[in-house]
């Protein structure tokens, strides 16, 4: 807040009159007049100095309030000018609605009388429609009386017998066409069809799949086969243990015959042996290492193939897990025919069948390859092979008529695709050729397969080997779960269930084989 130049100079003649009253007081305790003298003289200069500042600092405070209230009103007339700019616009747009709404109020008046001037000729030229209809339906009853006085029929007869003659005339005409037409499009369709087919067949270049149940792995040297066999043939039973795979070793010179029904435990035999003849270190310690180290290699394998595979047949997009079975099936067979050479050939003859169709290859060869999946399941399942492979492909994100083509490719669902009996004819086409499959190879590993899967059906049953040809089963039992007794009794229990279940040529032996294992290790 400002001060007032008036208590201000007031404010400063008190100073100096206070500052004179000292000085006089210091000169005077000193007894020297001169000195009063000069002080009261310094005294009075002193005052007039703190008048002329007074008057000069007034001055500028009133030039200070001048200048301050000057611009605090142009401040106050700016703004009330803009506020009264504001509110002359805010009321012309008022007007301007207030002249919209009278407009639209006239127009809406105007048009109600129009409407109601219309209202009123619809209801006059109602009243004349209604009237016409009255006088029209007196004169159509009586029109209809009189016909059937001179036909002595009711209009309801009459209508009945025409239609029935009616509808007997069209039903043989519609009878006679459509039987025509049927046998027509059956001769052209049966003669395209072989047409295809034939086209297909030829185009396709098939190749022998037959797949054995051995292997016959090659030694340097007859020394080896001691080594493999081990002392007291420990190694041999050990890598039979450990791959589920007999191993027959007789008087064929440098060589050694791997048996078995499952053509990946026979490829894992086979390399673990590889690598073990090639270490020199042969037992079983080392036998059972390098068979895990095997089979999680022949794993990434598969995958290796089902990649392959998919890049040869041009198909992409292909999920991993399916990838991975489609690598699967060069290890499985299918009477006897190798399930990926299958699935391939099919897939080629459903791509080239659907281009003369005028479908799309690409997804057709898809399905064709995909056909069989559900034969290399990671688990076993009483759904039969082409569900389960519907359901695989469905879960793994596939086009709806891949999926109903695996699914229906045996008729055990129906068919709602084109692609569907495509897949069908090009299964069948692969299957039937001669030489392609042999039906006593797949009814003797199903019996191989039931056997195991029999003795896997009881507790305690780590794993389960049907060898010797389906001669011997030889299971192994988790020790820490089953005593001595109980292996012995699951043994004979097993024997008696294939004794009354199964049918089986010869005899088949059944071995339990319990080890109490104790693995610690020295750091």
């Amino acid at each position: 807040m400002p001060i007032d130049p008036n208590t201000l100079l007031a404010i400063s003649s008190v100073v100096a009159l206070i500052v004179g009253i000292i000085v006089g007081k210091l000169i005077f305790s000193k007894g020297s007049k001169r000195k009063i003298q000069e002080a009261e003289e310094q005294s009075a200069k002193i005052l007039a100095d703190a008048g002329v500042q007074a008057e000069n600092l007034r001055k500028e405070k009133l030039l200070e309030a001048k200048e301050k209230f000057v611009q605090l009103k142009a401040e106050h007339d700016r703004e009330l000018l803009e506020k009264n700019k504001k509110a002359a616009e805010q009321e012309n747009r008022v007007k301007q609605k207030e002249q919209s709404i009278n407009q639209r109020l006239e127009n809406l008046e105007k048009q109600s009388k129009e409407n109601d001037v219309i209202k009123d000729q619809l209801n006059r030229q109602v009243e004349v429609v209604n009237q016409k209809r009255s006088e029209l339906e007196k004169h159509q009853e009586e029109h209809i009386r009189r016909l059937e006085k001179i036909a002595q029929l009711s209009a309801e007869e009459a209508k009945i017998q025409l239609l029935d003659s009616l509808r007997q005339e069209v039903q043989t005409k519609a009878l006679s066409l459509q039987q025509e037409i049927i046998e027509d499009a059956r001769q052209r369709a049966n003669k395209e069809a072989r047409k295809i087919i034939i086209q297909t067949i030829q185009r396709t270049g098939a190749e022998q799949t037959i797949e054995n149940t051995v292997t016959v792995f090659n030694l340097e040297s007859d020394e080896i086969k001691g080594q493999i066999i081990g002392r007291e043939g420990r190694n041999i039973r050990a890598i039979e243990a450990a791959t589920g795979v007999d191993l027959v070793v007789d008087d064929t010179p440098e060589a050694i015959v791997l048996s078995s029904f499952d053509p990946l435990r026979r490829e894992i035999a086979r390399l673990s042996l590889q690598r073990l003849v090639a270490d020199g270190r042969i037992h079983p310690a080392r036998i059972e290492e390098v068979v895990d180290k095997t089979r999680r290699q022949l794993e990434e394998q598969v995958i290796e193939i089902g990649e392959r595979t998919i890049i040869e047949l041009g198909i992409h997009g292909l999920h991993k897990e399916l990838v991975r079975v489609v690598g699967k099936m060069r290890f499985r067979s299918s009477y006897g025919q190798n399930l990926l050479m299958h699935s391939r050939e099919v897939a080629n003859l459903c791509g080239i069948m659907a281009a003369e169709l005028g479908l799309n290859p690409k997804l057709a060869k898809r399905a064709g390859l995909l056909h069989d999946i559900g034969k290399v399941p990671d688990e076993e399942t009483e759904l039969s092979h082409a569900l389960l492979g519907g359901r695989l492909a469905e879960k793994y994100g596939e086009n709806p008529a891949v999926v109903n083509a695996i699914a229906a490719h045996h008729d055990e669902t129906e068919m709602q695709y084109v692609i569907s009996p495509i897949v069908q004819a090009c299964d069948a086409i692969s299957g039937a050729r001669p030489g392609a499959r042999r039906e006593i190879m797949q009814q003797y590993i199903q019996r191989i397969r039931d056997l195991e899967n029999l003795a896997l059906s009881y507790g305690g049953v780590e794993k389960a080997y049907a060898i010797q040809a389906g001669r011997e089963l030889r299971v192994i039992v988790e020790a820490d779960k089953m005593s001595d007794g109980e292996s012995e009794r699951l043994s004979f229990e097993m024997a008696q269930k294939i004794q009354n279940e199964m049918t089986y040529p010869g005899q088949i032996k059944v071995t339990v084989i319990r080890e109490k294992r104790s693995v610690n290790v020295a750091r």
